[in-house]
């Protein structure tokens, strides 16, 4: 991108690719040494983010790893993500507010008779900034409190939202399956070690502001310089987390713009087809997937003669709540 522009724009990975499984909530980024293997029925979360000039663009997808239709618990929680996700879409416009988001999609959830996870944020993008200060919790408690805050136009939001069939409490098992990490900017330290010295010059050059894997760096140092660093805070890390053996975990993450006419999902892929065992009935999740994403522009003046625009189209239509997959929305 971008090869022939006069000035050289900064562009590459803004949040390393993961593929968490299973119960595995997210942050599975495994190194070149690890020799892990997809099996069939696997629940396959797969999450990352780029971005252009620090403009980030970010996404998550479940995809089950067989052939023909999703269907039982893993078909459940994969709609739950899903259509929480639909309902966010809706409710993160200008004037509404963050805790309305947190309040919805828990219901969604409890609908497929699933939790959303707790602990996970939606932050608002900013150029070069994945965790801006405006923040949508997933599932409010007395633990975890952010700030209030009301949706306005021209922002950008990164939509987050994990469902499991579990009890959404995930735990940290193993520290040492951490591989993402990102510069706390505002830590100073002087580094004792030799290899912490040399890893965290490297990290300061190549990834001094977004996210980055450890499989980026020389590994057999970073797996000692890394500890030093995050020891003494100058790195944030990504912990993998877990949900209980036998659970399943589903991701859905976009990114979206606020715009004057309305929200403009950016990040998208389209579901396998799903048969969960429940369906939602509920009227009030019903009116949130009735509402359109679109606002009619003010001025009403003339059409322009043409083609009509089909990507459009399919922004203003509302979500069948009957139906699971993503070509719905």
């Amino acid at each position: 991108m971008y090869k022939n522009a006069k000035r050289k724009i900064e562009r590459g990975v803004a949040f390393p690719t993961c593929l968490s499984v299973n119960n595995t909530v997210c942050h599975f980024s495994p190194l070149a040494s690890d020799t892990s293997e997809l099996q069939e029925g696997d629940v396959v979360k797969i999450d990352m983010g780029c971005h252009i000039d620090g403009f980030i663009a970010v996404v998550a997808h479940t995809h089950v790893a067989q052939e023909g239709p999703v269907n039982d618990r893993k078909a459940d929680v994969i709609a739950a993500a899903n259509t929480a996700a639909e309902v966010a879409l809706r409710l993160v416009r200008p004037g509404k507010k963050n805790k309305d988001v947190t309040d919805a999609i828990q219901k969604v959830a409890a609908a497929y008779d699933c939790k959303i996870v707790e602990g996970v944020l939606s932050h608002q993008l900013k150029q070069f900034v994945i965790d801006g200060n405006k923040v949508i919790l997933s599932v409010s408690n007395p633990d975890t409190r952010v700030d209030d805050a009301e949706f306005e136009e021209n922002e950008v939001y990164a939509v987050d939202i994990v469902a499991s069939t579990g009890e959404g409490k995930p735990k940290l098992l193993d520290e040492k399956q951490t591989t993402i990490y990102k510069r706390a900017v505002d830590k100073n330290y002087h580094l004792k070690m030799k290899t912490s010295r040399f890893i965290f010059s490297e990290i300061n050059q190549k990834f001094p502001i977004l996210p980055f894997t450890a499989r980026a760096l020389e590994e057999k140092r970073a797996r000692l310089g890394l500890v030093e660093c995050v020891n003494h805070d100058l790195l944030q890390p990504y912990p993998v987390l877990h949900e209980k053996p036998g659970d399943y975990v589903a991701h859905i993450k976009f990114t979206v713009l606020l715009m004057p006419n309305g929200s403009d999902r950016i990040t998208l892929h389209p579901l396998q087809k799903l048969e969960p065992t429940k369906t939602i009935d509920d009227p009030e999740i019903k009116g949130w997937l009735a509402l359109g994403t679109k606002t009619k522009k003010k001025g009403g003046g003339k059409k322009k003669k043409g083609k009509k625009n089909e990507g459009d189209k399919a922004d203003t239509e509302p979500m069948d709540a009957s139906k699971t997959d993503a070509a719905a929305s």
